[in-house]
């Protein structure tokens, strides 16, 4: 397919932002103009969504460059320039364009409609949330978590007289020479330990700026205005608790068994965290492409298989040059597609290294490629600003769907069963964790004063709950200590985690339903898809043929059938 960034009606083709002076006649235009009626309020909303699409691709092509390459000063000043020039102006006028919107003749009319019902319900959430004092601060938050990425991009480790990034060296904790995983380890834990003080330090003003944010607007905590601020309309807090005891209840039990087998082999007592990633039957790692340029065309030919209209939109992606897809040093860590609204054609950034988990992290940012592709028609901006649970859902369900089609990177099916092995393994065992993260965020905001000792002692009382009973941390106790200090989400994106549980629950349910009839299943996917955000969230899971729950009888079910088919391979 063929795209090309669609002529603007209201703002210039040729606009360049390079200072706040040459946006504020378009934000001007919209708040002087007059609406008389329907018809008035849809141009209007249609010129507006304009906007914020160039305005949000504008701010996103200055982040990609700035997470490809941390060590360029010139991408970095460009982003820091948005944030703290572009943002805070453009800030107010959001408030004073919703208040319009929502007093506009005609809007009555347009709420009758589901998708301006849900719009509308995101936008009166917003203004009752904004205070013009928390511009700064937001400013100040948004500049601040922008430091993780600076801090764990710059950590590597000496290997064999090469400089090689933290995604490198994770692959040797899978190597069968302990030496070798010993020595990574320390290596590992070496380097992160340099970073502890900072991380704290960052972490600590962190929560202090958003709990202010949160007292500004009126709330006793920021877990409270958070939930507001994400427009989690369709569950509460006390879901998350939910959640949090389905999965100690029926998923933690499962996931000791899968840990004690592995001890079992490895060792006759605890066994040592360089041992966790380890096959314990003396398989090497599995080492599915070799670099960014094979796990791209072998990814296409799987999403061709799928559906051509999958393998289309990465193929489009390629040509437009929206990938980067290879670990390289000064690179941020992790992962991630981020949706140009105006094109309306993806971008994914991630740090392959050539193991099986890259292959996963390459369909799963495809998943949500796919999803901007089938929701880019949508004719208004915030139709494709999909709450997470949907967003993910897309990107975890293209994780199992692929599974059928992943011998294009195992010819040997020995190699295949256990790539679908360490998946279903590692659904398991992330559930888990992401219970960990969020309960981890759920005491920290609602303890907003808490020491650093404190916040030790309450990430390793969760550790008791979920973590690996039958790994011996001695000597190593900081690694364990601070592991969370590896999670990105804390940092930059509080309280976007749990989305990540629900979701593989609801990936889970649509898989299932894929071996029962793969072709309703697929096109049930596609056309949740296409929603975008123009329902709610149970609605769309329904259009999906799911149900939008995590109650314990849910959780239960999904886990007999996962442990059934792990016992099938």
């Amino acid at each position: 397919m063929k795209l090309e960034r669609p002529s603007r009606t209201f703002v210039d083709n040729d606009l360049k932002i390079n200072s706040w002076e040459v946006i504020l006649p378009y934000f001007e235009d919209l708040v002087n103009r007059k609406i008389n009626n329907q018809n008035d309020l849809e141009n209007w909303l249609k010129d507006k969504s304009e906007l914020d699409a160039i305005l949000e691709e504008d701010m996103a092509w200055r982040y990609i460059r700035m997470t490809v390459d941390t060590t360029n000063e010139d991408f970095s000043k460009s982003y820091a320039f948005f944030v703290n020039e572009i943002a805070p102006k453009a800030a107010p006028f959001d408030d004073i364009l919703n208040k319009k919107l929502i007093n506009s003749p005609g809007r009555e009319e347009l709420e009758k409609n589901d998708a301006y019902r849900i719009y509308f319900r995101s936008v009166n959430k917003s203004i009752e949330l904004f205070r013009e004092e928390n511009i700064p601060l937001e400013t100040q938050i948004q500049t601040k978590s922008s430091e993780y990425g600076n801090i764990s991009g710059a950590q590597n480790i000496e290997w064999e007289g090469k400089t090689i990034t933290m995604q490198q060296a994770s692959n040797l904790l899978k190597k069968q020479d302990e030496k070798i995983r010993k020595l990574a380890f320390e290596k590992i834990s070496s380097r992160r330990a340099e970073d502890i003080e900072a991380m704290e330090t960052l972490f600590d003003d962190l929560v202090k700026l958003r709990h202010q944010v949160a007292i500004n607007a009126g709330f006793k905590n920021y877990r409270d205005y958070k939930f507001e601020a994400l427009g989690r309309f369709d569950y509460t807090a006390q879901d998350c608790f939910n959640f949090h005891n389905s999965i100690k209840e029926h998923i933690v039990p499962l996931v000791n068994e899968i840990r004690k087998k592995h001890a079992t082999k490895l060792s006759s007592g605890k066994i040592k965290p360089w041992n966790t990633e380890v096959d314990p039957d003396g398989l090497e790692a599995l080492e599915p492409f070799k670099d960014g340029e094979e796990l791209l065309e072998k990814t296409k030919l799987i999403f061709h298989k799928m559906d051509p209209y999958f393998g289309n939109c990465l193929q489009t992606m390629e040509e437009l040059e929206h990938l980067d897809l290879d670990s390289k040093n000064g690179k941020s860590p992790g992962g991630y597609n981020y949706p140009l609204y105006e094109i309306g054609v993806p971008f994914i950034f991630m740090n392959a290294a050539g193991a099986q988990r890259d292959v996963v992290t390459m369909i799963h940012e495809g998943g949500h490629a796919v999803h901007s592709f089938l929701s880019r028609e949508l004719p208004i901006t915030a139709f494709k600003n999909l709450p997470s649970e949907v967003a993910e859902l897309a990107s975890m369900s293209m994780e199992l769907l692929s599974m059928e089609h992943w011998n294009d990177f195992y010819s040997d099916e020995n190699d295949l069963k256990k790539a679908k092995r360490e998946q279903l393994e590692g659904i398991l065992k992330v559930l888990p964790w992401i219970a960990t993260i969020d309960a981890f965020q759920h005491w920290i905001y609602t303890h907003p004063s808490h020491t650093r000792e404190e916040r030790k002692k309450e990430w390793l009382n969760l550790q008791k709950e979920y973590g690996n009973p039958y790994v011996d941390w001695s000597e190593y106790e900081d690694s364990l200590t601070y592991a969370w200090h590896r999670q990105l989400h804390l940092f930059e994106v509080p309280f976007y985690y749990i989305e990540y549980g629900i979701s593989q629950l609801g990936a889970l349910g649509i898989w299932k339903n894929s071996l029962e009839n793969k072709s309703k299943a697929l096109t049930d996917y596609k056309n949740a898809l296409r929603i975008g955000y123009t329902k709610d969230i149970p609605k769309i899971y329904e259009t999906a043929n799911l149900n939008f729950d995590f109650s314990s009888n849910t959780v239960k079910k999904l886990a007999v059938f996962t442990k059934g088919k792990l016992e099938e391979l």
